[in-house]
């Protein structure tokens, strides 16, 4: 009896260990999980499935080695989200969007993540000549056209082909005559998210006629934080010693200013509020910050501009190919609508832009780098947003 008892006793505390052990691991298997925090960070992959112009929209997610990730939908090839780690290890959201598919079809959207094209910025009065022959393209902004007119890649559906967990080649045939742009125009775009933290975006172009392209990507970063209330407190420096100066409908005078005793000083890096308010022209035109900056020297191996959060401590630093950066301060940005990522009203500077691109208005500024494309020709540029921490 007595020894029936001690094996009893002995069989229980057996199972008892092992019934906590197991608990314990499939605690931190869950507790594993729930730390990377990236499907209660991400939209839900549902919210995006649609069908548009006979083609599937998805959502597509990007993961590291490090446990960053970025989102991505092919509907305007769009980053959706994009984590990354804060001087705490807390994975951050750094970029501004919306949690459906729907609220990116709202009228008068911000272009939120949006892939660029074919043009990227605006074109006066939506007219170019190229080859002795005049095109006019959709107006939809003022008297202007801007990023690429009423059916820019920004509302078209990408073919997608996620190729394994960090990148992502989205493909676009752009039809000659497509908002007015001459030629048919082949596009791949594809993204890239390294196992340092960066996200790298390619482009490629291929066109059967004569035409102009300017490629970028619309992505509204804040560094505190999507949803952060403001971004005047995040310190920018881009490196460029000069800029272009714009009419009141944001078109580009044709001239370069020097940065230097102005408000667009950038080369010294400082708050992007500090100056932001100031009496001047070109930012009583822009609303605040809304230019293209002529960089210094864009061999994709510098960084043209760095960007840093008091609050988190993120880093930003930007790597192109490209000869000039539109650094927009969010300056049309209303908070009317709370349909951001959580419910997040995205009010005035809430975010900031850093596109990418050759100058705006290039097709009519003969002294301006030529955006022209011939068949024959591959258009190809770089751009990389790598993020690290204080």
């Amino acid at each position: 009896m007595k020894r029936n008892f001690i094996n009893l006793f002995i069989t229980s505390c057996c199972a008892a260990t092992l019934f906590i052990a197991c608990n314990n691991q499939a605690g931190k298997q869950s507790g594993g999980q729930d730390s990377v925090s990236t499907n209660k960070m991400i939209p839900e992959k549902k919210n995006f499935e649609a069908t548009i112009n006979d083609k599937q929209v998805e959502l597509y997610v990007l993961k590291n080695k490090s446990g960053a990730e970025a989102a991505i939908t092919n509907y305007g090839g769009r980053l959706v989200s994009l984590l990354v780690p804060d001087n705490k290890g807390v994975l951050t959201d750094v970029v501004l969007g919306y949690d459906s598919l729907k609220s990116y079809q709202k009228p008068k959207e911000p272009f939120f993540g949006a892939i660029i094209g074919r043009y990227g910025n605006r074109i006066a009065k939506g007219k170019f000549t190229l080859d002795g022959k005049t095109y006019q393209l959709d107006i939809n902004d003022g008297v202007n056209t801007l990023h690429g007119g009423l059916k820019g890649f920004y509302a078209q559906v990408f073919d997608a082909k996620q190729v394994d967990d960090q990148n992502l080649e989205l493909t676009y045939i752009s039809d000659d005559g497509q908002g007015g742009y001459p030629g048919t125009l082949t596009v791949k775009v594809t993204y890239t998210l390294t196992d340092d933290n960066a996200l790298k975006i390619a482009y490629h172009a291929t066109t059967d006629k004569a035409t102009v392209v300017n490629l970028t990507n619309h992505a509204y970063f804040n560094l505190n934080g999507a949803g952060s209330p403001t971004i005047t407190d995040n310190i920018l420096q881009i490196n460029a010693d000069t800029f272009n100066p714009v009419d009141t409908t944001l078109i580009p005078t044709g001239v370069l200013q020097p940065v230097k005793g102005t408000p667009f000083d950038f080369t010294t890096a400082k708050a992007i509020g500090k100056d932001i308010d100031v009496t001047d022209e070109q930012l009583k035109n822009g609303k605040g910050y809304d230019h293209n900056f002529v960089i210094n020297k864009n061999d994709g191996k510098q960084p043209i501009a760095i960007v840093s959060s008091p609050q988190t401590g993120i880093k930003m630093e930007v790597y192109t190919t490209e000869p000039g950066v539109q650094f927009y301060s969010g300056n049309f940005l209303t908070g009317a609508d709370h349909d951001g990522k959580g419910g997040k009203a995205y009010g005035l500077r809430s975010a900031f832009c850093l596109e990418t691109q050759h100058f705006p208005d290039s097709p009519n500024q003969p002294k301006f780098p030529s955006t022209e494309l011939k068949p024959g020709q591959v258009y190809h540029t770089e751009t990389t947003y790598k993020f690290l921490t204080n």
